[in-house]
């Protein structure tokens, strides 16, 4: 309707325009000079008022969007004028104002609302520019680093060098640890960090969480596991130990006292013997279930060395089909690239790797298709791996979490240190172990670098 009416008055504007001016010709070339000379005057107003109109026009837009461009919404344009068409165009004018005056109001509402979401939440967000200058920093950040405001990385250095310092080299998508002392606490903080583009301006998002509680909640649970294998191992031998040990003071001690040499039989001293032989028997497991609790706590620290991914599979696979039943297990070996490297203690890792397959090994006992395959390559992050994946009865879910405690084992023979001691090479490595199982499907075992 605006564009209409602008339009139409346009048209007419123009057209007068063009009847005054063959008007001054006319008139001129008839030699009627004083017709002439007021059709030249009708001319040069209506010229003058067309400019006028235009730029009118073009000068309340200009302000327009000058005003929405500062979020400025008090302008108003009055609605009551003798030109229709400008009144029609102030009117809608008015009517997108208020329209983006309440999408910007909406908008700033729902900004408040998330931000005030962050400043409520757990955990420490921050966002830092690629110059290291602070734009947001929640409250729960400030309380974590015990300072405020948070303005610029450098300001991390008077909360302590490591901090600034990891915050210096952080790069998008990485996690680490970082560890606050002061004379009142310690904290242990996870860092998390991710890239973001806002307003075409690269940023880094941090997340930053207190993880003390998790840990001790962590080290609690790893201890009552831990406390309750222990006391099951050692109760299993001493028991034993115990009942013999009171049957055979029976054979030489009554109520009233020792017996006498005549008075003790010959069977009780064969008994006797034998009884004697079970506690040395039962000593030496108690001795030995010991040496390898000791096994774990003092593993050496890892003599690292470029080893190609390719040798050392190929080596494992050799050891594990000389061990195979009849050859009815297949193994295949996968690595990719082909000239992939790992930085590694090769005889731990060859330790965990044969470990792992063994144990495949024996739970495809009696299985015709059985398959195991063990593979070496690297993560869509860059993360190098190794994984050994089978296709025997797998673990049960109740005990996924169990497998990992040291002397936990679901085998008559078994020792139940062999995972556990898996887990403490891959830690003194710096990377990580984890199991996953389908019962009856796959199970796999995740070696991360």
């Amino acid at each position: 309707m605006v564009s209409r009416s602008i339009y139409l008055q346009l048209v007419v504007r123009i057209v007068l325009l063009t009847v005054a001016g063959l008007g001054v010709g006319f008139f001129f070339f008839s030699k009627q000079y004083i017709l002439a000379i007021l059709s030249l005057l009708i001319l040069i107003i209506l010229t003058t008022t067309l400019i006028h109109y235009v730029n009118q026009t073009n000068r309340k837009i200009a302000y327009f969007f000058d005003a929405i461009k500062n979020e400025d919404f008090t302008l108003r344009f009055p609605e009551k004028l003798s030109v229709k068409s400008l009144e029609e165009l102030n009117h809608s004018l008015n009517m997108l104002n208020e329209m983006i005056q309440e999408i910007h109001l909406k908008k700033l509402a729902q900004e408040q609302y998330y931000k005030e979401i962050i400043k409520q939440a757990d955990i420490g967000i921050l966002t830092v520019n690629e110059k290291g200058h602070i734009l947001f920093a929640n409250s729960t950040i400030e309380k974590l680093f015990n300072y405020t405001p948070l303005n610029h990385i450098k300001q991390l250095a008077l909360v302590d060098k490591n901090l600034y310092t990891l915050f210096e080299e952080l790069k998008p998508f990485e996690s680490k640890l970082v560890q606050l002392t002061n004379e009142r606490e310690k904290k242990q903080l996870s860092v998390k960090s991710t890239a973001i583009t806002f307003e075409d301006k690269e940023l880094l998002l941090v997340v930053v969480q207190d993880i003390d509680k998790e840990l001790d909640e962590k080290e609690t649970d790893s201890w009552v596991k831990l406390i309750r294998v222990l006391t099951h191992e050692i109760m299993n031998t001493i028991t034993p130990i115990t009942s013999i040990s009171e049957s055979i003071l029976k054979y030489y001690k009554t109520e009233k006292g020792l017996l006498t040499k005549d008075t003790i039989q010959e069977n009780h001293i064969r008994n006797t013997a034998k009884g004697l032989e079970v506690i040395k028997e039962q000593g030496s497991d108690l001795m030995e279930f010991v040496q390898s609790y000791r096994s774990i706590l003092s593993m050496p620290k890892p003599d690292k060395s470029l080893i190609k991914a390719d040798r050392l599979l190929e080596k494992v696979r050799v050891l594990m089909e000389q061990e195979s039943s009849g050859g009815k297990v297949k193994f295949e070996i996968i690595v990719n690239p082909l000239d992939l490297e790992l930085y590694i203690d090769e005889k731990q890792i060859s330790q965990i790797l044969i470990n792992l397959t063994k144990n495949a090994l024996q739970s495809l006992k009696g299985k015709e298709d059985g398959k195991i395959k063990v593979i070496a390559a690297l993560s869509t992050g860059g993360e190098k791996y190794i994984q050994i994946l089978d296709n025997g009865p797998g673990i049960p879910e109740d005990l996924i979490d169990e497998i990992f405690v040291p002397f936990f084992t679901t085998k008559e023979t078994g020792t139940g240190i062999g995972l556990s001691l898996s887990k403490q090479i891959m830690h003194l490595h710096g990377g990580t172990i984890k199991a996953h199982s389908i019962p009856h499907k796959q199970t796999s075992f995740l070696l991360v670098f």
